[in-house]
């Protein structure tokens, strides 16, 4: 797919060496098409990792996708600096009156909180509910997960005993719908939270599916009906090493994490980990992408 990015945004170079085809603005004008465009909530503390793995992932399709990398306005990113948030990054203010085909919302390291707690919940608060009439199709990861089925439908999450950390087997429950279609019968995903929301609580909803999950890390896949709403409770997008990296700094931290599970050969953390999600990744992206983002949206979206 023909990732449309600023010409200087950082994770270009890595994209471009490998092989994945990112388009400036000259070359996508000179197409007669119209791109998805694709608007990208971005939590997460080192947000030029989430904008590599973000956009990898979108890439897989022949469509032509359009992504706007979204900051808020009440908080302020004590990881990323100022000056690449206000090259890169738009605030809401700039695009609430605009439309979107599709919209990614990321997870962020605050769950320990309770939801009014976070110091930028309002403004979250008012940007979900603004997806509803301005986005087609909206798709929620981790933490943005659990805080959208708590802002729309109120199902609560719960703290776990302790951190879920690990790639985890799921079993896909609705071949049929095609968000998962392709899939084989079981798929393997990250997940790295502290809580979670349950399948019975979720089911409490008559238009919430639970697609997929697994008995050790939960709900991995729920999507409101129409597919205008979608929840991811783990991390599909993340790399190699993620995990790793956040394993080693808890441990810098003297936290004393659990080695992740089903993550290092031999469960050894000096040996490499073993990739075996992408394929999940991969797919899941593609098919929200042309499923409920490229099929269903009008050409004249506005």
């Amino acid at each position: 797919m023909p990732i449309k990015v600023q010409n200087d945004l950082p994770a270009r170079a890595i994209l471009e060496s490998e092989n994945i085809f990112v388009m400036d603005e000259k070359r996508a004008l000179s197409q007669d098409i119209r791109p998805l465009q694709i608007l990208i909530l971005n939590l997460m503390p080192v947000k030029e990792e989430t904008e590599l793995q973000l956009l990898r992932a979108l890439s897989n399709t022949p469509l032509q996708v359009d992504c706007t990398f979204l900051m808020l306005s009440t908080h302020t990113s004590k990881n990323t600096s100022a000056s690449h948030l206000n090259k890169f990054y738009v605030a809401f203010a700039d695009v609430r009156k605009h439309k979107f085909d599709g919209m990614i919302i990321t997870g962020a390291p605050v769950e320990n909180l309770e939801y009014e707690e976070v110091n930028y919940w309002e403004e979250l608060v008012e940007i979900m509910e603004w997806t509803k009439t301005n986005v087609h199709s909206t798709l929620h990861l981790c933490w943005g997960a659990q805080a959208a089925l708590y802002c729309h439908y109120g199902i609560p999450k719960y703290r776990r005993e302790k951190k879920l950390s690990g790639i985890y087997r799921h079993k896909v429950l609705h071949h049929r719908i095609p968000l998962v279609r392709g899939m084989d019968d079981y798929v393997m995903a990250p997940h790295s939270r502290y809580t979670e929301v349950r399948r019975e609580d979720i089911e409490k909803h008559p238009g919430l599916n639970v697609l997929a999950e697994s008995p050790e890390a939960g709900v991995f896949l729920a999507m409101k009906e129409d597919g205008s709403q979608i929840f991811i409770q783990g991390h599909p997008e993340y790399d190699r090493m993620t995990l790793n990296n956040e394993y080693l700094r808890d441990v810098n931290k003297g936290l004393l994490p659990d080695i992740p599970s089903n993550y290092y050969k031999n469960d050894d953390p000096l040996d490499q980990p073993v990739l075996s999600w992408r394929t999940t990744c991969n797919m899941l992206y593609a098919n929200w992408l042309n499923y409920y983002v490229y099929q269903q949206t009008p050409y004249e979206w506005a």
